[in-house]
């Protein structure tokens, strides 16, 4: 007598998930693709649902949860923290204030405001390929994919200088707020990072109205829409969303881009060979390795996906890795590397709808340039050393990625 196995469910927890969780996504694409977590959310895994969902115009924001187990959990982890009132950036609104907050920030993340960077972003890589080249050996995370974000994010905003190393320290501890947390220390770090970098964004807004400038800080200090303004604390969190989205995932992308073309020696020369696939290049590496794994929308009333009905007031987590390596949208190839792969675009890596990536095309053009000219410059790179994760799980990247350079050009 056979013994049916129960269906998988998704575990973030288990050994090397935070290296490699493909595997793992393989599994509950086939076995459970919609299934609600034993904690309370739900999880979407195929392409076509997680591409609805994205494009759905449900909620995001928490307040609309009534799933008990959930808020509980929740109340048991954060404790008062729970009952703080958050959740005042773009990203964490529907509209109509959503569409108001993103309409006063868009205007510098237009094609043509992001296309006049290229000069720019263009003389940072080379000057940190520069530096790298003399060292003949780095960890390419900290020698190019944090700093090349992080200072062309700096620059837009125009703050003032900075504990660059303490900042990101702050970001990296906050950003584990967007992913599973079953760790009360964990929470108490979140909320002092949070805080702290509260006091920081608020100190640069300061400094900001005391010198304007040419830039996006001074604009959204002066951002009037209809004869609406950023309030204070809206001010301080589009400038804290900006600042930490604008660095945290292009770090993954540039970094995990990298790694990949490392690891696929055959696209690596296919890219020096051609680099006019440089572009179509970085869609294909966000494809194949997602810098950020999720994204979540709440139900405001019941929705069926996938032939199995979801309440309202759930939370559900749209897995964009997995999405991504669907073999039923991508083929069966979809775990492979392929930087002419025609429809490469059709990722869901920058989410969808009305919350999709604001930064996107800037994060596009900061890792084409940079992901162009390392390989161009470095014939002889390599991996030179053991690849180390960051241990995040939903913004996840290579955090020691040691590379030989060899003899640049």
């Amino acid at each position: 007598m056979s013994q049916t196995m129960p269906p998988p469910v998704f575990d973030p927890f288990a050994p090397g998930f935070t290296d490699d969780p493909y595997p793992q996504y393989a599994v509950l694409r086939a076995g459970a693709p919609v299934h609600r977590h034993p904690v309370g959310f739900w999880m979407l895994t195929r392409y076509e649902d997680v591409s609805w969902l994205l494009r759905a115009g449900l909620s995001v924001e928490d307040r609309n949860v009534t799933d008990r187990e959930l808020i509980e959990l929740r109340e048991q982890l954060y404790g008062e923290e729970a009952a703080r009132p958050r959740g005042l950036s773009m990203l964490d609104r529907d509209p109509p204030d959503h569409t108001r907050l993103r309409r006063l920030v868009s205007k510098a993340f237009t094609p043509r405001a992001v296309e006049a960077l290229r000069p720019r972003i263009t003389d940072l890589v080379e000057g940190m390929l520069d530096a790298a080249g003399r060292e003949g050996r780095v960890n390419l995370a900290d020698a190019l994919a944090f700093p090349l974000p992080f200072a062309v994010i700096a620059e837009m905003l125009g703050t003032p200088p900075a504990d660059h190393e303490r900042i990101r320290q702050l970001t990296g501890t906050l950003v584990r707020s967007l992913e599973p947390v079953n760790d009360p220390a964990m929470v108490e770090a979140i909320a002092a990072a949070d805080a702290e970098l509260t006091q920081i964004a608020a100190g640069m807004i300061a400094w900001k109205r005391a010198n304007p400038a040419d830039d996006l800080l001074t604009a959204l200090i002066n951002a009037e829409d209809d004869g609406d303004v950023l309030d204070d604390d809206e001010l301080i969190a589009q400038t804290l969303l900006l600042y930490v989205a604008g660095h945290e995932t292009t770090v993954n992308l540039i970094a995990g881009g990298a790694l990949a073309l490392l690891r696929h020696p055959d696209q690596l020369a296919l890219l020096r060979s051609d680099p006019g696939l440089a572009a179509n290049a970085v869609e294909e590496l966000l494809r194949y390795d997602s810098p950020v794994q999720a994204s979540r929308r709440i139900t405001l009333e019941p929705v069926t996906v996938g032939g199995t009905t979801i309440p309202g007031g759930a939370f559900v987590m749209a897995s964009l890795g997995s999405a991504n390596r669907d073999e039923s949208f991508w083929g069966p190839d979809a775990d492979e590397l392929r930087l002419e792969r025609e429809n490469a675009r059709q990722h869901v890596s920058f989410g969808g709808g009305p919350h999709h990536c604001l930064g996107a095309s800037l994060a596009r053009l900061e890792a084409s340039i940079a992901l162009a000219r390392l390989t161009a410059r470095f014939p002889g790179l390599a991996l030179d050393g053991e690849v180390t994760w960051n241990g995040r799980i939903n913004l996840r990247g290579p955090a020691q990625l040691p590379v030989a350079l060899g003899q640049g050009r």
